[in-house]
């Protein structure tokens, strides 16, 4: 099955931003496009948009002015579905309801051919659901694209119950013949994207619940650290909360109330006060006019050890010894049993998170991070009956390798390590239940909400065994099961330990 010839008309029904950056997708890839929308005028109003955006791509030389003319030419607004009887691809880009999906697309049924492919763009609800009541169920699939269209490169394209294998495969080929990167997934609550990354929202969440520390430094520490390109903070007054909350709960919903989706009270507040991000003016941070935008939490100054003694293998963090080497700190390796620990003049220890609290006033722990190198910023944690000295001693030590250094409260697994655990968790039991392939897992993740690693490529990374041990340990001090190791981790940790195992 191949992709829809480019004489082919397709058409596209609702003419918001989504519904017109669908269409000029399928408009420069070359389509004839039809644009429909239920409130008289607004198609007209879509393709004189679509126009002028077109008009920006020519001023920024990545179309030609023949190229804009032509592509005008076969853009047209239709004032019924009726217009759209001859299209061999349909779009929906409706409200996200039910009811007016399904709605819209029996009336589409009695229009279109049989032959002509029914999808939706839907993000939350369920594709099997929306196609449910046609009477050609199988040409019916979802096609989610992400905002804005033109510019985004990921199309999930999503099997309902009823999906004929051959219309995704044709949704599939057009996606791609579009210039955009599809992924197949099946009919699952968030599809890939907004399953998988639901632990970046809801950790940040609970470290800030937990009053470990407030959401700048939380923010500084998932983007200096982590390397992730926003923080969850700033990123859900960009995208507002009131979409991102109702997005989690919808998921959470869907899953019967599976406690790793559980919603946040604390964005539940601020949804209800209002602050519902850049577009209110005032979110988790302030945007009006002359606010001044709160910074991280940084340590001040502190001196660094003279040498430190490094035990063991640091495993995720070895790169620190020769950083600290390079620091001009003496390093004195010893050998050592279980996990490695960096050992400071006055016999404190630093250790890299496991999901475990400090619990003893001779011990720091250290979150992860994705380069130890390039990473700007350290995020360390002590129990409050830390001995005197030893944080300090720790922040020098950071300090000397270049790092800022944000002390945060004890919550077992800090920020990015138990960020990072709970998404592969979570990448490890979709694929575990046929949702998706780990290769089109991995390319969602990076293209969907540009993480700098596909969950399995930190998989790799980190060891077969790290995340499972890292949220064993926590879901031990959290139990509520939001933690809790899936079946599906558990079972590829021991597949790896029996692999390890001599004959």
């Amino acid at each position: 099955m191949t992709a829809l010839d480019l004489s082919s008309p397709v058409a596209v029904v609702g003419t918001g931003t989504m519904g017109q950056g669908i269409a000029q997708v399928a408009l420069v890839a070359g389509h004839p496009v039809r644009l429909y929308d239920a409130v008289d005028g607004r198609a007209g109003e879509a393709a004189d948009a679509i126009g002028a955006r077109l008009d920006r791509l020519v001023q920024k030389d990545r179309l030609t002015g023949a190229e804009r003319d032509a592509a005008r030419a076969r853009l047209t607004s239709a004032e019924s579905l009726d217009a759209l009887a001859d299209c061999a691809l349909v779009v929906e880009a409706v409200v996200e309801r039910l009811d007016v999906k399904q709605e819209l697309f029996r009336a589409l049924e009695d229009v279109v051919g049989d032959d002509c492919l029914l999808a939706t763009n839907t993000s939350s609800l369920s594709v099997t659901a929306v196609g449910g009541a046609l009477r050609v169920p199988g040409r019916f699939v979802g096609l989610h694209f992400f905002n804005p269209a033109p510019l985004l490169p990921l199309v999930e394209v999503v099997s309902g119950f009823a999906t004929d294998p051959a219309s995704a495969t044709r949704a599939y080929e057009t996606a791609r013949a579009w210039g955009k990167t599809p992924v197949t997934c099946a009919d699952t609550p968030g599809f890939v994207v907004n399953r998988v990354a639901r632990p970046f929202y809801a950790e940040a969440l609970a470290v800030h619940e937990l009053r470990a520390a407030d959401p700048a430094t939380i923010d500084a520490v998932l983007r200096e650290s982590g390397g992730f390109r926003m923080g969850a903070f700033e990123l859900t007054d960009l995208i507002g909360q009131d979409v991102n909350e109702s997005v989690t709960h919808s998921v959470w919903q869907a899953f019967f109330q599976d406690a790793r989706f559980t919603p946040s009270l604390a964005q539940r507040r601020l949804v209800e006060s209002g602050r519902l991000g850049r577009k209110s003016g005032q979110g988790w941070y302030d945007y009006r006019d002359g606010a001044e935008r709160p910074g991280p939490h940084t340590a001040p100054p502190a001196e660094a050890p003279a040498y430190v003694v490094v035990e063991g293998d640091l495993g995720p963090a070895a790169e620190l010894v020769g950083l600290i080497r390079e620091a001009g700190v003496e390093v004195r390796p010893e050998d050592g049993y279980g996990a490695g620990r960096i050992v400071l003049p006055d016999g404190g220890t630093l250790c890299l998170t496991d999901g475990e609290l400090p619990g003893s006033e001779d011990l720091v722990h250290f979150d992860l991070a994705l380069d130890y190198r390039a990473a700007t910023r350290i995020a360390l944690s002590a129990s409050e009956g830390v001995r005197p000295g030893l944080l300090s001693g720790a922040t020098g030590l950071f300090q000397a390798l270049g790092k800022e250094v944000s002390v945060v409260g004890d919550v077992p697994g800090m920020i990015v390590a138990r960020t990072v655990a709970r998404i592969i968790d979570l990448a490890f039991d979709a694929v575990a239940r046929g949702v998706a392939t780990p290769e089109d897992v991995d390319t969602a993740m990076r293209l969907g909400v540009n993480y700098p690693l596909g969950p399995f490529e930190w998989n790799r990374r980190l060891g077969d065994t790290w995340a499972r041990d890292l949220l064993s340990h926590i879901h031990e001090w959290e139990p509520s099961g939001r933690c809790a190791p899936s079946l599906a981790l558990h079972r590829h940790a021991a597949a790896d330990a029996r692999e390890g195992t001599p004959s």
